[in-house]
């Protein structure tokens, strides 16, 4: 098994902004300069370390990660999670404008438990095993498509009731996942960040972090841990649920494909500051590294991990 993670595609100027050109909505200055921009954000922010060679998911993804180990990573990932709503809440708290509030909410009230609802929607196929249920995502609770505006809310439906069923099927209950009190240094570095970032008030640093963010989360690390989760599925645990890792694995890359719009929605008011936004998405893929580099470090000093885990109630005796 090889890593799933590519080097990034180029940005190249859409058809979006090609479409304003011909209308004499931009000039074609203008045009060229957001051209040499992107290829900016491409050599800064795209072909950053932690998104062309994350060693933790390269490593997770041939399914060999030790029971410890496998504990240690939901723990950890699980705080990420769960934190990164105080972010998201921010995000829309600080949102600049209606339309930026309501694609802030979208991601919000998705992660809560709200399900998009496609509106030329067909009736879903209900007629799937569990196993199917739980590789592509039970019809009943989730969607990849839509929008949230006159969704269903479903308490199963809400992403951390996902990680539960997977932290359950390695011996992890409630209380032992999701807290900052579970979070190593380096993944409360991380959260404080996305905080500090992601939900920053100024409207730069946050246009880029969210960029960045969401480029990383397409880069193709949802699939590496995809493919271990689910080797170590088919070998010691089959007990173990998927959905939050498969469901997460599908929707990212429109989200990735989302900030580009959102990038040509800012970039020619007067107000952008290009050496903010790319300040924000470099910071925050500065973070992004503390955590995976933490997983990586802490796996490789397994005394300390299990240590880690028996003083959070995670590993028992």
């Amino acid at each position: 098994m090889s890593s799933t993670i590519a080097k990034p595609n180029p940005l190249n100027i859409s058809d979006r902004i090609q479409t304003r050109l011909h209308r004499g909505e931009l000039k074609a200055s203008q045009v060229d300069d957001f051209q040499q921009f992107l290829l900016e954000v491409d050599r800064a922010l795209l072909h950053h370390r932690i998104i062309l060679n994350n060693r933790y998911t390269d490593w997770f993804q041939y399914g060999e990660a030790k029971d410890v180990e496998l504990k240690y990573f939901i723990q950890q990932f699980s705080v990420f999670s769960n934190q990164f709503l105080i972010a998201a809440l921010q995000k829309v708290i600080n949102a600049e404008s209606l339309q930026q509030s309501r694609s802030s909410r979208e991601i919000l009230l998705n992660e809560l438990g709200v399900i998009y609802r496609k509106l030329d929607a067909k009736i879903a196929d209900s007629n799937l095993t569990d196993e199917e249920k739980d590789r592509q995502g039970d019809p009943e609770l989730v969607s990849i498509e839509g929008t949230v505006d006159g969704g269903i809310c479903r308490f199963k439906a809400a992403h951390f009731e996902w990680l539960i069923d997977v932290a359950a099927g390695i011996g992890l209950t409630f209380d032992e996942i999701g807290k900052r009190k579970h979070g190593s240094p380096a993944t409360l570095h991380f959260c404080d960040e996305l905080i500090r970032l992601y939900g920053s008030d100024d409207p730069n640093i946050a246009e880029g972090a969210s960029f960045a963010v969401e480029n990383w989360a397409a880069a193709g690390f949802w699939q590496e841990l995809e493919d271990g989760l689910y080797r170590i599925k088919q070998t010691r645990h089959p007990q173990l649920k998927l959905a939050f890792f498969t469901w997460h694995n599908r929707v990212e890359g429109q989200h990735a494909g989302h900030t580009l719009e959102e990038l040509e929605e800012v970039y020619f008011h007067p107000e952008f500051d290009r050496a903010k936004f790319l300040q924000g998405g470099a910071e925050i893929l500065e973070a992004i590294a503390v955590f995976w580099d933490g997983l990586e470090r802490d796996r490789q000093q397994p005394d300390q991990m299990n240590q880690f885990l028996q003083a959070r109630g995670a590993q028992r005796q």
